[in-house]
């Protein structure tokens, strides 16, 4: 009995935490708005400014222990005139976003590495990982004569639940947002 109020709790819970009907969990702007590449000693360097969504659904979601996922993706392809367009290179770079209600701080983790860095509000640590300096995309080796175009986008989605809301939110897709491409070309 007790276990079956517990579940309508968090059922009720749950769907006050979804927000109003209709409301989209990641609203607000999702841009890439500036993105560049610089050469240093043949490695070519990506460098990107992007804005993420904050509204108090992402703010309640962390706190109540969602870790999401903000990926960048980047791809350079040589365009081909009668045929699919080349890829030369596609990666993505994953961060994730979680909340250490311990110590009340946000921490941003990049997966890869497993670096980590810490914020005081959502605001910094989605204003951090915004930012993206020289990340290494591209050796000059791997480009030929021609044009190359570039094209970058930011993508956020849900990460690891925690056990209890595990089995309450597998259904939902509203997690999920990519950001259009933002591309331009490279002459070699």
């Amino acid at each position: 009995m007790l276990r079956r109020a517990f579940i309508l709790l968090l059922a009720a819970a749950l769907t006050a935490w979804g927000g109003p009907a209709g409301a989209d969990a990641l609203d607000g702007v999702l841009e890439v708005r500036s993105a560049y590449i610089h050469v240093d000693k043949g490695v070519f360097l990506l460098n990107a400014r992007i804005e993420y969504p904050i509204n108090p659904m992402i703010h309640d979601a962390l706190k109540d222990g969602v870790t999401l996922s903000f990926d960048l993706e980047a791809r350079v392809d040589r365009p081909r005139r009668f045929w699919f367009d080349a890829t030369v290179v596609n990666l993505t770079l994953r961060r994730e976003l979680s909340y250490h209600a311990v110590s009340d701080r946000y921490v941003v983790r990049e997966v890869r590495s497993g670096k980590q860095e810490s914020f005081a509000t959502l605001a910094e640590a989605l204003e951090y990982l915004g930012r993206v300096d020289d990340w290494p995309i591209l050796v000059e080796p791997q480009l030929g004569s021609g044009s190359y175009r570039i094209s970058v986008r930011a993508g956020i989605r849900r990460g690891r639940l925690p056990a209890s809301l595990r089995a309450l939110l597998f259904w939902t897709d509203d997690w999920h947002r990519v950001s259009e491409w933002y591309s331009w070309s490279l002459p070699v």
